[in-house]
């Protein structure tokens, strides 16, 4: 191609024609637009007979991966973000047709277009935010789309998920403004009206709300001591048809204050309540505390407190590399540590992580056992949920600072909640939802 120019501009017959035209405006005008049907044949025909084949073969209307591409789409580039399932592919091959004379420059920066498969479901609210002539890299064009973790640039002609549009120092920035508060602790329990009984009678929590699930075969119910809206509170899960679960080693307690320890552990005893620590304070500090343990086998610890606005205060986990799990919530998360404490008496430190003060808001209570780098899970414990501003930019932070994404971001089918699933570095699973989604799903 390049020898083909070359001759143009530079053989004598060239120069004779171009002696006896109209003008040299008209010479060169002339010379562009040939130079653009010779790309148009060598690239952009090629590109749309594949891609209306691609399209004709779709049962959904939307462009798929050629067979020659890998076999994992999740971790590769993604070109394009599709605007309207209908009438995604048409507008994609318009992109490509040949435009107006006075257009050039547009059509020789669309003429080399490497593709690659996009995820639909993953990608699809976010339709709207780039003209196809910015997915398609129209030099020299670049946009970040850091809001939602979406990076286009014209220079390489692709588009990625933006692990790298976003430096450590500005996801630090957005994580510790981002309004976050803990939602609820997820957890399966064997027998659900027995411990619905149990905390209501026992603990004294309400009964929030209560969900069947027919076609996956559960039941939730959300128990609390005040509205979800504005309260943490525990949500059971009970699957049909299984009675008993593994709580394994890995799983701690949780915490609930209350006015006095000994005349609520005197109420769990007279209801059959399993009483494992009684009464008394902790060594080093005065509080007073408990341990019972409901019907399923979790442990609750009873905390000496005075009124609190959240009574369902602690959640603890035990973690195998205590300074790494206390940077990754600080970073990643964006929690306060709010105490830490060794134990030499017991082998353990404890550090206190939360959104807030403790004798005010729910906690998370990470603990490390002198020596010991793992636990076992079991299969009882499963999330706690957070809420946050964006899920994107949450997913994005947790990436940066050593988390696992379990599930990408996005609306769930459905209910459109748009949510995140991460593991930490210790394996311990959290939600991130959507606080607008949140509480209109409340409603």
């Amino acid at each position: 191609m390049v020898g083909m120019v070359h001759q143009i501009s530079s053989g004598s017959e060239a120069t004779k024609f171009l002696s006896r035209s109209r003008g040299l405006s008209f010479s060169w005008f002339w010379f562009g637009e040939s130079l653009i049907d010779l790309y148009r044949a060598a690239h952009v025909t090629p590109q749309i007979a594949r891609i209306e084949k691609a399209r004709d073969s779709s049962t959904d209307e939307k462009l798929e991966a050629r067979p020659s591409e890998t076999k994992e789409p999740v971790s590769r580039p993604m070109m394009r973000i599709l605007p309207m399932a209908a009438a995604s592919s048409s507008l994609q091959l318009a992109a490509l047709r040949p435009r107006s004379p006075f257009s050039s420059a547009v059509q020789l920066a669309c003429l080399d277009i490497p593709f690659a498969p996009c995820r639909p479901l993953a990608l699809f609210h976010l339709g709207s935010a780039m003209h196809h002539e910015q997915l398609f890299g129209i030099k020299p064009f670049r946009l970040i789309r850091k809001a939602n973790g979406i990076e286009a640039s014209a220079a390489g002609n692709t588009t990625t998920q933006a692990s790298t549009t976003i430096s450590q120092e500005e996801a630090l920035e957005w994580v510790k403004k981002d309004k976050r508060r803990l939602l609820h602790v997820v957890y399966h329990v064997g027998d659900l009206d027995k411990t619905i009984k149990f905390y209501t009678e026992c603990l004294g929590m309400k009964l929030l709300r209560k969900r069947d699930i027919p076609e996956e075969r559960y039941t939730n119910a959300f128990l609390g001591y005040g509205p979800e809206d504005s309260h943490f509170v525990v949500e059971l899960t009970y699957n049909y048809g299984v009675d008993k679960y593994d709580i394994g080693t890995g799983f701690g307690h949780f915490g609930i204050a209350v006015e006095d320890v000994t005349k609520t552990v005197d109420l769990i005893k007279a209801k059959g309540g399993k009483v494992t620590r009684e009464p008394g304070p902790v060594n080093g500090v005065k509080t007073v505390i408990a341990f019972i343990e409901d019907p399923d086998g979790y442990k609750f610890q009873l905390l000496e407190r005075g009124p609190t606005p959240e009574p369902l205060c602690q959640v603890m986990l035990h973690v195998g590399d205590f300074d790494r799990a206390i940077n990754f919530y600080e970073k990643a998360f964006g929690m306060e540590l709010l105490c830490k404490r060794d134990s030499p008496e017991y082998k353990c430190t404890i550090a206190m992580m939360g959104y807030g003060p403790e004798d005010k808001n729910a906690v998370l209570e990470l603990t490390y056992n002198y020596g010991v780098k793992k636990y076992n899970k079991g299969n009882a414990y499963a999330q706690i949920a957070i809420g946050t501003d964006d899920v994107y930019k949450t997913a994005e932070a947790i990436k940066l600072y050593g988390g696992k994404i379990t599930r990408e971001p996005g609306p769930l089918p459905g209910i459109n909640t748009k949510i995140t699933a991460c593991l930490d570095p210790d394996g311990w699973k959290t939600v991130f939802v959507d606080n607008i989604d949140f509480a209109k799903e409340l409603e």
